[in-house]
């Protein structure tokens, strides 16, 4: 109803909901953010020493790294330079004395299993996949392949039910790449409770895993592949045993200062070797680790955390042991924004979009976190696909930003509609009917006020909507002047009335690589006249592209490929001499 009352009023076609204007609302909020921010510049001191020698400024051995840390605040950057250099003058020439050496075991379990917004955002971040075309691919899985499980999970966990058919999914799955990883664990024994197993948490559906199915990677498209590689090493992963490794914290005094040093000496990879097959180097393994949990807050990594000592090699120091020849040096940075928004981390917005709420009313931030946030997993995707091609956001680079038509409707819309406390508010009706507390007919009652009440809002609002990107290029069709818009891969021409509706594409970003730099190559025109255009500056006329690709022989079609293959395994499953009987055959042989 309300956007039916914005596309009249203004003529324009505008769009809004419960959920697609809070999270349109959610990305023109992140903008602001970063427009508004104002850098700050931080200083800190580093110590270095060398075990080599006695003056600890050269000679052999790795150098050993040491963060000052505030006695008072524990932070280890100050904003304060004078305060620094005040510091490192002090310190200069200090003995650094240690005063704790703490070696502690630790072990960590893999991270659950996979639902679709994970995978989601997994995709995204290595592949650069749109939460849409992720879900494409699941569903060619789960329908064509039958090789993994129903996509449209919203749990990560699996019920004890499931268990009995973990061996005949490894039996499945372990071929290729994985026949080694699976093979080892395969006749292990599961622990008695599961961590990845929890009934309580599975509603509809468990978590994405694989089937029984036989798998034929080579049945797959590089993109299944990919998806596919994804859900069989998370599911490996939980059934390898948990990640050992040693911590080592180190503190050490230089006159009343505090500096800190953290290692780390891995014991047993345990899941890791999943990923990490054969590797050693802690670091390596803590960066990946990392650079995956990277934007999963609601917020989406928007609070800058600070940094401190990173694991090294620590040499072997005992408490009291005096460090001679330190080697002070001030180190400086400044502090970020927030990143702008990528699919990855709008999806964890949408998913837990509580950082947003004004009113900050636990009840309602409880509902949202139980109830899965803004939309669901099946329509997340969706919704984001539509902010795209109703061309209220748009894509520079992987990042996010929203047009001007979104911002003008933010400015139109009701303000109810911009808060996710409308969802987390119906949520809790819903729940009280669910109880047996409210009626249904009551809802819908107040439902129905409630539209009237916006439609109200919106026909008595004062605002008006301004096209900013109309171009001198007339519709074909009615004549009027058209729109020049930004699509997720494609910029067009759309008519600036509705009722008509016409729209052409003027350039979309293709498959095809640049020869020179080999980024996607931008195609450009209509007809005869397309050319390729690329950000270093290549151009190509099409036909002459053709032509190149004819002559490199890149002329051979997916069905090509099939029809061979098929040749193949039929010639394979033939009689080897079935050619050679054939020419014998009309042979006759006198006696």
């Amino acid at each position: 109803n309300a956007t039916r009352a914005l596309t009249c009023k203004y003529n324009a076609q505008l769009s809004c909901g419960r959920v697609q204007t809070p999270t349109l609302a959610m990305i023109a909020a992140r903008e602001k953010e970063i427009k508004n921010f104002v850098p700050q510049c931080y200083y800190g001191l580093l110590a270095k020493w060398n075990p080599g020698t006695a003056a600890g400024k050269s000679g052999g051995g790795s150098l050993l790294s040491l963060t000052w840390q505030d006695g008072k605040s524990k932070s280890f950057r100050s904003f304060d330079r004078q305060r620094i250099e005040e510091l490192k003058k002090a310190l200069s020439g200090k003995d650094g004395i240690v005063k704790e050496v703490k070696r502690t075991p630790k072990k960590k379990m893999a991270p659950l299993l996979y639902d679709l917004t994970e995978l989601q955002r997994e995709a995204n971040r290595r592949f650069h996949y749109s939460a849409k075309e992720t879900l494409t691919i699941m569903q060619r899985l789960y329908e064509n392949h039958k090789v993994l499980t129903y996509p449209r999970t919203d749990s990560r966990y699996l019920t004890g039910d499931i268990l009995p058919t973990i061996k005949e999914r490894l039996k499945a799955c372990g071929v290729g790449p994985y026949k080694k990883l699976a093979g080892s664990i395969i006749n292990r024994a599961l622990p008695e409770k599961p961590f990845f197993v929890n009934d309580a948490k599975v509603s509809d559906h468990h978590a994405i895993i694989p089937t029984e199915q036989f798998v034929q990677l080579d049945h797959m498209t590089i993109d299944e592949r990919r998806i596919y590689d994804l859900v069989v090493r998370r599911f490996l992963a939980v059934l390898y045993p948990p990640y050992c490794y040693e911590q080592m914290n180190m503190v050490v005094n230089v006159k009343e200062e505090c500096f800190l040093a953290n290692g780390a000496v891995v014991k047993d990879l345990g899941w890791k070797a999943v990923y990490w097959d054969g590797a050693e180097d802690f670091n390596e393994l803590e960066e990946w680790e990392e650079d995956g949990n990277a934007g999963q807050s609601g917020r989406g990594g928007q609070e800058e955390r600070e940094v401190g000592p990173k694991n090294q090699n620590i040499p072997a120091l005992n408490k009291g042991e005096v460090l001679k020849g330190l080697f002070l040096q001030i180190t400086e940075g400044k502090t970020k924004p927030p990143s702008p928004f990528n699919e990855a981390s709008l999806l964890s917005a949408m998913e837990n979009p509580t950082a947003y709420l004004e009113t900050r009313d636990k009840v309602m931030v409880k509902t949202l976190g139980e109830t899965g946030g803004l939309g669901t997993v099946a329509t997340r995707a969706d919704m984001i696909e539509k902010l795209f091609s109703s061309f209220l956001i748009e894509k520079r680079g992987m990042d996010i930003f929203i047009t001007s038509k979104g911002k003008q409707l933010l400015e139109l819309v009701p303000e109810d509609l911009k808060k996710p406390e409308l969802t987390a508010a119906w949520e809790m009706k819903l729940s009280r009917i669910a109880k047996g507390n409210l009626k249904r007919t009551v809802f819908m009652k107040d439902i129905r006020s409630y539209s009237k009440e916006l439609i109200a809002q919106i026909k008595q609002g004062e605002g008006s909507f301004r096209h900013d990107n109309l171009t001198n290029t007339k519709c074909p069709n009615c004549g009027k002047r058209m729109l020049a818009v930004k699509g997720k891969n494609s910029e067009m021409l759309v008519c600036q009335d509705r009722a008509c509706g016409y729209r052409e594409t003027i350039s979309r970003t293709s498959n095809a690589r640049c020869p020179n730099c080999h980024k996607k190559l931008e195609l450009r025109g209509k007809e005869d006249k397309q050319i390729f255009v690329c950000q270093c500056g290549y151009k190509e006329k099409l036909s002459a592209f053709k032509e190149r690709r004819k002559r490199e022989g890149a002329g051979v079609t997916k069905k090509d490929v099939a029809q061979y293959m098929n040749k193949q395994k039929k010639e394979a499953q033939e009689p080897l001499n079935n050619a050679f009987a054939k020419a014998l055959s009309g042979w006759k042989v006198e006696e």
